[in-house]
């Protein structure tokens, strides 16, 4: 089988890499010629777990290349990203729709259209499946379209892929059987079929599931450190009843999924979804929140900042709320350094913090969690780390720590 894959960022080429492992032949389409060119040198421009290896070895056996145009193949996997339009929070389908279009000429009877990224509840049916019917097929017959929404982890998703079960959003039935014909070539995990707008509904709720707790733990701290508790210590407490289980607070939500997703859900129904919205809003906050308390410990001067990336052991720095704290902080006349050494590898750490007023951890990678506190005591002539992830646990007397915990201290 031939697969023509739309995109090939953090979803769409590990998709690509996979499926040539079960010996499909794969084009992977980017808009990138710069991208186009690393991958068909066997490169990739982004980090993740064991695809660097699948790549190679795909575009060396010929299963793998890259091209600025689609090809004609037997299915079609559309993995372009879907911003929010601020103005009304509604689901940006205009890549989308690009891409579809892009793949028309190409289409040929029989064909499996896929898509994979994350969209609003209904657009399937309301807005892709017409671009392919106003082209002349009709969809369930002599053209098979679906949505098949991805649920994976940074960092694991070669694993998750394959092992997690899978939704097959089909506009007919037929649809969602062609669309488990394609992903049964590699998904181990269940498929699911149902309808495209149910899978859509599912994905988008997956993702506001996870945000609207979030918000939960990021309003708890909040509400302890102005009534002077320690939300941490309240969590590991309230952690231990058999039925609950509260998430660490942090400087905001980032990603491209639930940074998104609940938007989109909140767009088709306004007066309804308020508790959505409203977790929404407060996971909006915590950069200010954030900064607030960064102006109580630090008059001014320089801050390190150490972590870009939204999500720890990650390249991943989409929507991370890292770059609007640091952008708040500018404004007020901080000087900022950075060091993440999965976003800039090629950053160093003593340089980062020589002579700085304030260590501020906004990811909480491997490498924060066991910091050189010789090293920042040489540095920094009244070393003072802001732990928003509460990585670390203990410091050595002469350094001084503040955390979603005793933020009330200061």
């Amino acid at each position: 089988m031939k697969i023509c894959i739309i995109g090939q960022g953090y979803i769409g080429l590990p998709t690509a890499a996979l499926f040539t492992t079960k010996d499909c032949d794969v084009v992977g389409v980017d808009i990138n010629e710069e991208v186009v060119n690393t991958l068909n040198e066997g490169d990739i421009h982004i980090e993740e777990p064991g695809l660097s290896e699948v790549i190679k070895k795909a575009v060396e056996n010929g299963k793998y290349h890259a091209s600025l145009t689609p090809e004609k193949a037997d299915a079609f996997i559309i993995t372009v990203p879907t911003p929010y339009i601020s103005e009304n929070y509604s689901c940006d389908l205009s890549y989308v729709k690009s891409a579809c279009e892009s793949i028309i000429p190409y289409l040929e009877k029989g064909n499996t259209v896929i898509i994979e990224s994350t969209i609003a509840p209904m657009s399937t049916d309301e807005e892709i499946k017409p671009i392919f019917e106003n082209a002349g097929f009709t969809i369930g017959e002599d053209l098979y379209l679906a949505h098949c929404p991805e649920r994976v982890l940074p960092g694991k998703i070669m694993y998750e892929l394959v092992h997690n079960h899978r939704i097959i959003g089909g506009i007919t039935e037929k649809c969602s059987q062609k669309a488990s014909e394609v992903y049964g070539q590699f998904v181990e995990g269940e498929l699911m079929q149902t309808e495209a707008k149910t899978a859509e509904m599912s994905k988008c709720m997956e993702n506001t599931f996870r945000d609207v707790n979030i918000a939960l733990a990021n309003e708890l701290a909040k509400i302890c450190a102005e009534i002077g508790v320690n939300a941490l210590e309240v969590i590991e407490l309230a952690n231990k009843h058999p039925r609950v289980n509260i998430h660490t607070p942090g400087p905001g939500v980032g990603g491209h999924c639930l940074a998104i997703d609940p938007y989109f859900i909140y767009a088709k129904a306004p007066e309804t979804a308020k508790i959505i919205k409203l977790s929404r809003d407060t996971n909006k906050s915590m950069p200010d929140f954030v900064v607030e308390n960064v102006e109580k410990i630090l008059n001014n001067g320089k801050i390190t900042v150490l972590g870009l990336s939204y999500k720890g052991n990650t390249g991943d720095d989409r929507e991370s709320p890292s770059y609007e704290i640091i952008a708040k902080l500018k404004d007020l006349g901080y000087e900022i350094s950075d060091f993440d050494p999965h976003v800039k590898p090629e950053g160093d750490f003593s340089e980062a913090i020589k002579d700085s007023g304030l260590i501020l951890i906004l990811s909480d990678h491997d490498e924060f969690k066991e910091l050189d506190y010789n090293l920042i005591t040489e540095e920094m002539e009244n070393p003072i780390i802001f732990d928003t992830k509460a990585i670390l646990k203990e410091v050595p007397e002469d350094i001084t720590l503040y955390n979603f915990g005793n933020l009330y201290e200061i």
